[in-house]
């Protein structure tokens, strides 16, 4: 394109994003907008031909119909991978891109420290410690047993390519199932009830769509092993939390940790609170240190895409939320 483009760094800081901007496009023409609330007035004064933005506070008040309408920019570039918050676009009116697989590798430790703080009994060595206890114990290998992945995307794969190095079996779920390095079988979306009772281990990565709201519910939660261990790093709404606050109280999943919530922050009258088999973190499994700096750098990759008319990378398809 030969024209400049006007951009808008939506974030709660953007003082660093302006720098990286200007460091490789000098003659860059943008704004910073650091509030939902002052987005919708700054999108219809500047008429932004693209617009880098971050869900920094939450759903709630997200400024969506303000980046959809007549003046909203032609490319949003969601500094995250869920679109979720942005409901239904049209596709050939806006093109929205996502940064999915810039915290794969961070969410995919995550993932496995939170199967290890169960299978090496770690709230129980930190008991004994306190005790000053010196007790006899047994600690669960991973090797040989049975990971379920549901969402074999860019987090799901990280997920996989760790567990093969455990020594797990690994069984995954996919909208379009094909052959995938690491994973010793791919199935569709629709077998996620044939395959929960083979796993010992659940990771939950798969985006917050229609098709997956309440994915795993009642029904599905009755089909797991007995003391499973489970870890979700979705989006809050795959997971029905009723019923797995009851099967963590009865013991029938042994151990969860949770990074997403149906309602974020968790309030604190939540029963989810009081479970000492329960990890809880404020949906923090993609947040590292250079999270922002490597989202802000896919969209810089992809602005001089854009400035030479090739195509994006990352386009989300809004019906399928990915």
């Amino acid at each position: 394109m030969t024209e400049t483009p006007r951009i808008i760094l939506h974030n709660d800081k953007t003082t660093e994003l302006a720098a990286q901007l200007l460091a490789r496009f000098p003659n860059a023409d943008f704004r910073e907008c650091n509030s939902y609330e002052a987005l919708p007035s700054l999108i219809e004064s500047y008429r932004p031909d693209i617009l880098y933005s971050v869900r920094f506070a939450g759903t709630p008040g997200f400024p969506r119909e303000a980046l959809f309408g007549a003046n909203g920019p032609r490319w949003i570039a969601n500094g995250g991978a869920g679109t979720d918050h942005y409901g239904l676009w049209d596709a050939s009116k806006t093109i929205v891109t996502n940064a999915a697989g810039v915290a794969a590798d961070m969410m995919a430790e995550y993932v496995f420290g939170s199967f290890l703080h169960f299978t090496l009994d770690v709230p129980g060595l930190q008991k004994d410690k306190a005790a000053k206890a010196w007790h006899a114990r047994t600690v669960v290998p991973l090797s040989g047993k049975t990971l379920l992945i549901v969402g074999l995307g860019h987090t799901g794969q990280a997920v996989a390519s760790r567990a093969k190095a455990f020594g797990m079996t690994v069984l995954g779920t996919r909208a379009t199932p094909r052959r995938m390095e690491h994973v010793d079988e791919v199935h569709p979306a629709d077998a996620l009830l044939e395959l929960l009772p083979r796993a010992d281990f659940i990771a939950v990565c798969t985006p917050l769509t229609p098709a997956t709201r309440g994915l795993i519910g009642a029904r599905e939660i009755a089909t797991m092993k007995s003391g499973v261990i489970f870890a979700d790093v979705s989006r809050g709404g795959v997971v029905d939390q009723t019923p797995l606050l009851d099967a963590l109280k009865t013991r029938h999943i042994a151990g969860a940790a949770l990074d997403v919530f149906e309602t974020e922050p968790l309030p604190i009258d939540n029963p989810l609170w009081d479970l000492d088999n329960l990890i809880i973190s404020p949906h923090c499994s993609s947040v590292y240190s250079d999270w922002g700096t490597a989202s802000f750098d896919l969209f810089l990759r992809n602005l001089a895409h854009w400035t030479k008319d090739e195509d994006l990378i990352n386009i989300v398809d809004p019906s399928r939320g990915y």
